[in-house]
């Protein structure tokens, strides 16, 4: 639609507004994506039955209306969901964040268990009945349910302090979360990807174990904490991928997930020279559960 045209297209609905006559959806539709470009979309932050982030937001964190998100490429694949790196700007302000996205029934392939979920409440009996059958729907179903736990969890854990990745916001199955960088701006890689010196291994060892002590304390662990699951900025380290992290009381696996929690990460640093024990740790841990 050439730019007269489009003059007249929204004129034609001016004069409709002020008439007082009712507006097809596809002229809203237009009016809506007239200045986008492909790859882009208008900000869904205060879309309906978007939940935003935890509460003081950083200043960093996008509220604006006028907002527009831009993609800019895949980050990474899993078998659960992707990553994909999202701008959201407006005329003054911009910002790259990770959006989370967790793939549909026809293309997903979850390989956690039931193990992880035990002692967690679904509220809907049709809900738990789809589950349990694993129909289409139960599968939708369980994509929704990682989402939410994970936003959940982040959302708890950021605002205990710990070393988590900001979670700006929740829209059904995809999570846009802070995008964690190293001190010159790239993407933080995972821990099992760099090599520290004795100094910075021994600063991510304390910074670690501060992060599982605490998370005893609120009687839950990772679940699936590894050096993987661990990304590196260069001075501190961020714990990611939480959606099945586990209430070490509700569920009668806690304490095991707890104790492999403990040996995988006590053995890819005792791989690199520090003294960390996994019995010892986990001895420790327990003890803030109770």
């Amino acid at each position: 639609m050439g730019s007269s045209s489009t003059h007249s297209f929204l004129c034609s609905g001016a004069l409709l507004i002020m008439s007082g006559s009712l507006l097809p959806d596809s002229f809203f539709s237009y009016v809506e994506q007239a200045d986008l470009e492909p790859g882009q979309r208008w900000s869904t932050w205060d879309a309906i039955g978007v939940l935003a982030g935890p509460e003081p937001w950083p200043d960093w964190v996008i509220t604006a209306d006028a907002a527009i998100d831009s993609e800019l490429g895949i980050l990474k694949t899993g078998k659960e969901a992707d990553v994909f790196l999202l701008e959201r700007a407006t005329e003054t302000e911009a910002v790259v964040l990770a959006a989370k996205r967790y793939r549909g029934a026809d293309h997903r392939l979850f390989h956690r268990d039931d193990s992880y979920t035990e002692g967690r409440v679904v509220r809907r009996s049709r809900d738990r009945r789809a589950l349990a059958k694993g129909t289409a729907y139960g599968r939708t179903v369980q994509a929704g349910q990682w989402a939410l736990a994970e936003f959940g969890y982040l959302s708890r854990f950021w605002s205990e302090g710990l070393p988590v990745p900001y979670p700006v916001q929740l829209d059904e199955t995809e999570l846009l979360l802070e995008l964690i960088t190293t001190v010159d701006g790239e993407t933080a890689p995972r821990l099992a990807q760099t090599r520290p010196d004795a100094d910075t291994l021994a600063a991510y060892w304390e910074q670690l174990t501060d992060a599982m002590r605490l998370m005893a304390r609120m009687r839950l662990t990772h679940g699936d904490l590894s050096a993987y699951n661990i990304l590196a900025t260069g001075e501190r380290i961020v714990l990611i991928d939480l959606p099945q992290a586990v209430d070490l009381i509700a569920n009668p696996n806690g304490m095991d997930f707890l104790g492999r929690d403990c040996r995988n990460v006590c053995s890819w640093f005792a791989a690199r020279g520090l003294d960390a024990d996994a019995e010892e740790l986990l001895a420790e841990l327990v003890a803030f559960c109770w």
